[in-house]
């Protein structure tokens, strides 16, 4: 376990960020909507500890990001073959970004959570464009929650150090990009070809595991995170078995992102018993029949889970080799000008 360095008023203004879209669906019978804009309340996690204009900026731009690869990824309704090359060129792209300035974890999870469960919505047409319209406006209350929590938090503490530009090269901000999302890439492809019937939380899996610093907390990260989920798993069905409804959706999914947001940064494998239920409803709590069978829900869930933390071993193995890193750095140095 480690200590934390969170104030308390960080996990509930997370919960809120992610309940208040939902409730707001529940009232309007639009659960669907509000899990989508629950989808854009995940921006708030993404607020740095520095001063308050960099902490806005920064969190707009979060916003307009998580808008862009869920919509991004529901143009592979149009044209299914591009979902894996259209994953692979947004994972590139926010890992690029977020290895430029040096973002903290989550670093790029959720943009390419938002992209893979984009890509593989059920919904079509219309309700496409309205899911869009509803994560949107999630990313719009957590910028409006990050500004009031900003405000009270730097009022407390006061104004940090000025934020100093990280140093960055060609194989921090390319190379591994490019890495992690061939990947990300890889891990699709296999879920597609292991015909799962959710093959978009293998790439989200995959990329969890891949960010590790280094080999050995990339396997670490990949024992917490199997066994974790194989524990949330059974959380999850007995959560199934309350009579929740779009009202008890809500509660559920706030109440376990509080937990959620106490525990990631004290013990990663004991957070993911709650992130599992937690994911689950979020993805899949607008499809009851979905919920009514949670046994081939968990067992999609466990499968996509091993097979994309496996994949993201290799990946992070690949990534922290010195010969692989100076061959695929020298294939890439040939196309970068000077």
């Amino acid at each position: 376990m480690n200590r934390s360095d969170r104030p308390w008023e960080m996990p509930v203004a997370a919960a809120l960020c992610m309940g208040a879209p939902i409730f707001a669906g529940a009232a309007m019978d639009e659960i669907g909507l509000g899990l989508a804009g629950s989808l854009g309340g995940l921006v708030f996690l993404h607020l740095p500890a520095t001063g308050l204009a960099h902490r806005m900026s920064w969190l707009m731009a979060c916003a307009f990001g998580m808008t862009a690869s869920h919509a991004l990824g529901m143009l592979g309704h149009l044209v299914p073959t591009l979902v894996t090359p259209m994953l692979v060129i947004i994972t590139i792209l926010v890992m690029m970004v977020c290895r430029f300035y040096a973002a903290p974890p989550p670093g790029g999870l959720f943009f390419v959570m938002a992209a893979a469960i984009g890509a593989y919505s059920p919904v079509h047409g219309r309700d496409a464009l309205a899911q869009i319209g509803a994560v949107s406006a999630g990313g719009v209350l957590a910028v409006a929650i990050g500004f009031f929590y900003s405000l009270h938090i730097v009022s407390r503490s006061g104004h940090p150090e000025p934020v100093r530009r990280p140093t960055t090269s060609l194989e921090i901000v390319v190379m591994e990009s490019v890495v992690i999302g061939g990947f990300v890439g890889l891990s699709l492809l296999a879920a597609q070809a292991l015909q799962l019937t959710r093959p978009y939380w293998v790439p989200v899996s995959c990329l969890a595991i891949i960010q590790g610093v280094s080999v050995r907390a990339a396997w670490s990260k990949h024992l917490h995170r199997t066994l974790g989920t194989a524990a949330g798993l059974l959380v999850f069905l007995g959560i199934t078995q309350i009579p929740l409804g779009p009202w008890g959706i809500a509660g559920m999914v706030m109440a376990l992102a509080l937990v959620v947001e106490t525990l990631v940064v004290r013990h990663y494998g004991l957070a993911a018993v709650f992130i599992t239920p937690m994911a689950l409803l979020l993805a899949e709590g607008g499809q009851g029949n979905a919920l009514a069978a949670p046994w081939t829900l968990m067992e999609a869930r466990l499968i996509d889970t091993v097979v994309g933390a496996i994949i993201g071993v290799m990946g992070a193995a690949c990534l922290h080799n010195t010969r692989f890193r100076n061959w695929v750095g020298g294939k890439l140095r040939r196309l970068w000008p000077g």
